[in-house]
């Protein structure tokens, strides 16, 4: 890896959607992982999933051929026990929604977990559970109408996994919104200490903070003040890219993680050479004057345009038959969402 990552001393790789999609590896991630670490990056594992302990996650990465210590993962599961700490004495009880490795975390910080609200619960910690139902919730409801103090893992409405876009956590919170006509503090990204905690682990100076989610991973590291790479290998697309506010705007855009390998200065958001984009009654007009090498490079030069007075859905109009193909390849030949 000569030359990729220059600037960088460090990469923060979200799981769910850029290394893994359910229990498989995007393509190639396990070798681009490998050959950063080799390259003299420290990487840590950023995961909003709460459902699996950091040592399980190590253990699957490292079949998967990512050979990684528990220490280089850092959960949302983590990031909620740390705040409760600083919100609730020792020994107070706490109803646990979500996998037995986020019971397991709760009373290892010296917590007692609880599943009924008639055990009167003085918080409720949520994390996404493939077996939370209707039951879980309802309990997680009267607890919260009764006063407990509510911590979401994260609130990631879907989950990246093998078979497509599932529920996420967020999805189970959104219906603990409707019906306690509440909503919870937030442990995992888009809130700091997922970040914070793997920058001091590592003492990273300019870390690259690389996700697939504009409002969790994107925003996060904007949050935190660090330049990132959206890959669309998860759940954002090019359409909610060039649509994005502000503070879910990425420095960097790839297909996956493979884009580590060449130059980041490639990646990056900006003006690029065959592509020219005007602005005309409220939408974009894409012109293709050159190879189309990396389609991306479109999305790149829409975005640097769209984003400099403007924010939300744009219609992109192709001017030639270059820019219509390509326009097609990255779906953005209809209006953008």
């Amino acid at each position: 890896m000569s030359g990729p990552l220059d600037g960088y001393d460090a990469v923060l790789l979200d799981l769910d959607g850029t290394v893994l999609r359910g229990a498989e590896a995007v393509p190639e991630a396990p070798a681009v992982v490998n050959e950063v670490r080799q390259a003299g990056r420290a990487v840590q594992f950023i995961t909003n999933n709460a459902s699996r302990a950091p040592e399980d996650i190590a253990r699957h990465l490292t079949e998967l051929g990512v050979p990684t210590a528990p220490q280089e993962v850092v959960t949302s599961a983590q990031a909620a026990v740390a705040l409760l700490m600083t919100q609730l004495s020792a020994g107070g009880t706490v109803l646990v929604v979500g996998t037995e490795a986020l019971v397991a975390a709760v009373r290892s910080a010296g917590f007692g977990p609880v599943a009924t609200a008639s055990e009167r619960p003085a918080a409720v910690v949520q994390g996404h559970s493939p077996e939370t139902g209707w039951a879980q919730l309802a309990e997680a409801c009267l607890a919260i109408r009764s006063g407990a103090m509510w911590i979401a893992c994260n609130v990631d409405l879907t989950l990246p996994t093998e078979r497509g876009l599932l529920p996420g956590n967020g999805a189970m919170v959104a219906a603990l919104r409707a019906a306690t006509d509440r909503g919870p503090t937030v442990a995992g990204k888009p809130a700091r200490p997922l970040l914070d905690t793997a920058v001091d682990r590592i003492g990273a100076r300019r870390p690259l903070v690389v996700g697939d989610r504009l409002d969790t991973d994107i925003a996060g590291a904007r949050a935190v003040g660090l330049d990132s790479l959206l890959v669309l290998s998860g759940v954002a697309d090019a359409a909610a890219l060039l649509a994005a506010p502000p503070e879910q705007r990425p420095s960097h855009l790839g297909a996956d993680i493979r884009v580590l390998r060449g130059s980041l200065e490639r990646t990056r958001i900006q003006a690029r050479p065959g592509w020219r984009v005007e602005s005309s009654g409220g939408g974009l007009l894409l012109h293709g004057e050159g190879a189309a090498d990396d389609p991306l490079d479109a999305v790149r030069a829409l975005c640097a345009t769209w984003w400099v007075e403007h924010t939300g859905p744009v219609q992109v109009h192709a001017r030639d038959d270059i820019a219509a193909a390509v326009l097609d390849v990255v779906g953005l030949g209809e209006v953008v969402r």
